[in-house]
């Protein structure tokens, strides 16, 4: 399973092992475990082994079971909810005082801290608030008023470690003060490598969350670990569920009397995790034996991070610039593991000084089988501070489009988010080579020319239509329009393209090759004379599907459910839509049946409006060229917010996308060149509709690839080759902006099959800004037209049109 991988996100969880599944599996078929809440045998061997794993908890963090009690939970998160809940039924409320490095899950106690919040936005705040006991959201708390502070023990953004004497300075305050602060330790990241040590009662948290699936990798279980004497909080909570009462009583009257001989007997609602518990014990078992204690695990984790931490830092540019923004706290050091834990949080530079896209490295990572965190990662205020981001920048951010998981990495100069790498206990030396190699290929300028873009002004030459292509359903194979056939044009693109699409049946979103490579061995074809889109599958078909079937190209409504589910609101690139979701069981069981998941076939209506309207992204501004030069590309790319209403079906960005002959050919070049191995690309992998190629009666020599990057738009003409002044019919195809590229070239259209080229290619001759371009963004100019194969091409430059107009 982890054959080449490099896994670098040891922090969102860790890797389980091969042992911790058979040693679990061997417990599962040699047991037979009952729910606890009864008394049989099997329910009393339940009962026994869920103690004795408490008790094991326990003592893997130093807690004496007389002062401290386990509660049970699906993860941390679930235990900070029920801390907050129990807060929250406290008379008058309660005040919440909280860390910037928190996790998100901590900073959403606030919204339920009716006497209001506060968030300590440095170690040294803290600190002050400790000394001074000046702190307006806590000071003078007396009586029945309480307050509650939260504080991870280890930042999940950038691995550094807080004190954790905090807990006990604000028990010794309590006592001096008749202050009445709770603390709350999120300990989940600093356990996945670190020791906890709760021994001493007088300094330990009041309450503290961890989940084991960080520290074991299985199971998917977590924990709220109680100090005895703070629990009586706890027992506000009115809620009760099954298994924490001893009495109910439902008719004439309504009361209940809880549990009261133990804390997680009051607090762990309904049957227990019985087999995630029993999983654990095995966890604990393989992870000491493979790995030692959890010192160990320091020790072996800290040399690694100190070492890749070392590594990214002297990486530098041909021209000295440095290439890794590392994000450290000025409290943190990675030669300590007491302030500083396995984890790394940056960016990536070029030579000039600007950002690269955080998503383009994750792109190749994912080529490359390296497994990464990006994105905002669950701590909004480490973001917020580390990126310099205002709460007016990120209202700004929203505004213009970026949520978490999108493409919009860079706002007004400035990342919206980081990559993190985090080192866990099976972590190697190779690991860390794996990366820094990784680094120094893609992303240290060395001093040759990185870029394959057209220094001169271009040459006039004469292309033509090569190909045309429509791609029916949104990811799956595309068609080849007949030679002979002329195809209509429409504002949405070309006829019949991208009209439909696969849609899970349970999150609603568009399938993508991306997830599912075999969507590629989907093969539509266009029948206008017998009226429907035909569809087989490249292989074998399962037994249960027919060979080919039939979708009618009218809009049918016989065809389409007529449930509450006809019209279906989905999800595609971001955008939601409306589109109708086809009735036939037929239909159905083929996709699914195909692609292993559970998939609708739905139609997106061009005439929509509403939920049912898309349009081309906004960042692709009509006479945006590429240009050789970085300071060009910039100033044309500058503008991202100027309105724009081009109209789309379910293509990504724009509704006709165009790439060159030539440009591939150079492309397969510098592949062959760099790797006689290497994989050429096929011109199927970049899914355009038009390919364009220069006319094979040109003079050798004068093939220009890239040329297209030049152009502010193309005359297309069905006849003769039309000079610059001729008023022949023609078709006029504004060019709105260079494509950007994903991992998705990757997937051979032939065969299904991933690789690694075009893209890590591609990678390193055409990227600009830390985006990688390949192909032309284009639509109509007007409100129809037609193409056909063989129809003259002629490119426009912003001098040629300037020209013309004069």
């Amino acid at each position: 399973m982890l054959q080449d991988v490099t896994y670098l996100d040891h922090a969102g969880t860790t890797l389980y092992s091969k042992s911790l599944m058979d040693n679990f599996s061997k417990e599962m078929m040699s047991n037979l475990l009952g729910n606890p809440h009864s008394a049989s045998t099997s329910s009393q061997l339940s009962t026994r082994r869920i103690e004795n794993v408490r008790l094991r908890v326990l003592r893997l963090f130093n807690a004496d079971p007389d002062d401290f009690d386990v509660v049970f939970l699906a993860n941390a998160t679930a235990g900070i909810k029920l801390v907050a809940d129990a807060f929250r039924e406290h008379p008058g409320g309660f005040r919440y005082g909280y860390h910037k490095d928190a996790h998100t899950s901590l900073v959403g106690v606030r919204e339920v801290a009716k006497r209001g919040s506060k968030c300590f936005d440095s170690d040294g705040m803290v600190e002050d608030w400790l000394d001074n006991v000046i702190d307006d959201q806590c000071n003078g708390i007396k009586g029945e008023e309480i307050c509650l502070f939260a504080y991870p023990a280890q930042s999940n953004m950038n691995g550094h470690r807080l004190p954790l004497d905090w807990c006990g300075r604000i028990r010794a305050l309590n006592q001096q003060s008749g202050h009445c602060v709770y603390s709350l330790l999120d300990a989940a990241a600093l356990v996945s490598t670190c020791p906890l040590d709760l021994s001493d009662i007088s300094r330990a948290p009041d309450f503290t969350v961890l989940s084991f699936y960080k520290i074991f990798g299985f199971p998917d279980l977590g924990a709220l670990i109680v100090r005895k004497a703070s629990g009586g909080i706890l027992q506000r909570r009115k809620y009760f569920g099954g298994g924490t009462v001893e009495m109910v009583t439902c008719l004439k009257e309504s009361w209940h009397i809880r549990k009261v001989y133990t804390l997680h007997e009051q607090l762990e609602d309904g049957t227990l995790p019985i087999h995630n518990i029993i999983a654990l014990d095995s966890a604990m078992s393989v992870h000491e034996r493979l790995f030692g204690t959890l010192q160990q695990i320091s020790a072996h984790t800290s040399f690694l991070a100190t070492w890749l931490y070392e590594g990214l830092k002297s990486l530098q540019h041909s021209n000295g610039a440095s290439v890794c923004h590392i994000y450290e706290d000025a409290n943190s050091s990675y030669k300590s593991s007491s302030s500083q834990g396995a984890t790394i949080a940056l960016n990536v530079r070029d030579s000039r000084g600007a950002w690269v896209s955080i998503t383009e490295v994750e792109k190749l990572a994912a080529i490359k089988h390296i497994h990464l965190r990006s994105g905002g990662l669950c701590n909004p205020g480490g973001i917020a501070s580390s990126l310099g981001l205002s709460p007016w920048e990120m209202r700004r951010n929203f505004s213009a489009g970026q949520r978490c998981g999108n493409e919009n990495d860079a706002v007004g100069g400035k990342p919206t988010g980081m990559l993190r790498l985090s080192l866990g206990a099976m972590s190697t030396l190779k690991d860390v080579r794996t990366f820094l190699d990784f680094v120094n290929e893609f992303f240290v300028e060395h001093g040759e020319v990185a870029q394959q873009l057209p220094m001169q002004a271009p040459i006039s030459t004469n292309f033509y239509v090569e190909t045309l292509m429509v791609y029916p359903i949104k990811s799956c194979g595309g068609w080849r329009i007949p030679l002979d056939v002329s195809w209509e044009i429409k504002p949405e693109g070309l006829a019949w393209d991208r009209e439909w699409c696969l849609v899970h049946q349970g999150s609603r979103t568009a399938l993508s090759q991306k997830r599912y490579p075999k969507m590629a061995l989907l093969r539509p074809s266009i029948d206008v004379e017998a009226g429907v889109m035909r569809i087989r599958y490249a292989e074998a078909s399962p037994p249960s599907c027919p060979f080919e079937i039939s979708i009618p190209l009218s809009h049918d409504p016989s065809v389409y459910r007529n449930d509450d589910a006809a019209s279906c609101t989905s999800r595609v690139c971001g955008d939601a839509i409306k589109a109708q979701v086809y009735s036939s069981t037929l239909v159905t069981n083929f996709f699914t049946s195909i692609l292993g998941v559970p998939c609708y076939l739905t139609r997106f209506s061009p005439q929509g409006s509403g939920l049912s309207a898309r349009h081309a992204k906004a960042h692709l501004q009509k006479q945006q060229a590429m240009s050789g030069k970085k300071e060009s590309i910039q100033s044309d790319f500058r503008d991202k917010e100027r309105p724009f209403t081009t109209p789309i079906l379910l293509s990504n960005e724009s509704p006709i996308l165009i790439i060159s002959r030539s440009s591939l050919n150079r492309l397969n070049e510098i592949i062959k060149a760099r790797s006689p191995a290497g994989k050429a690309a096929s011109a199927q992998v970049f899914r355009a509709n038009i390919i364009i190629a220069e006319d094979p009666a040109s003079p050798p020599g004068i093939e220009q690839p890239y040329v297209e990057d030049s152009w502010q738009s193309m005359m297309v003409h069905s006849h003769d080759f039309p000079s610059r002044t001729s008023q022949g019919k023609i078709t006029v195809i504004d060019i709105l902006g260079p494509c950007r590229r994903c991992q998705m070239v990757c997937v051979d259209q032939g065969t299904g099959e991933t690789n690694e080229e075009p893209f890590i290619t591609l990678a390193k001759t055409r990227r600009v800004d830390g985006k990688v371009y390949f192909g032309m963004h284009a639509g109509i100019a007007g409100r129809e037209g037609s193409v056909r194969v063989g129809d003259k091409v002629l490119g426009m430059t912003r001098g040629d049109v300037s020209e013309m107009e004069e």
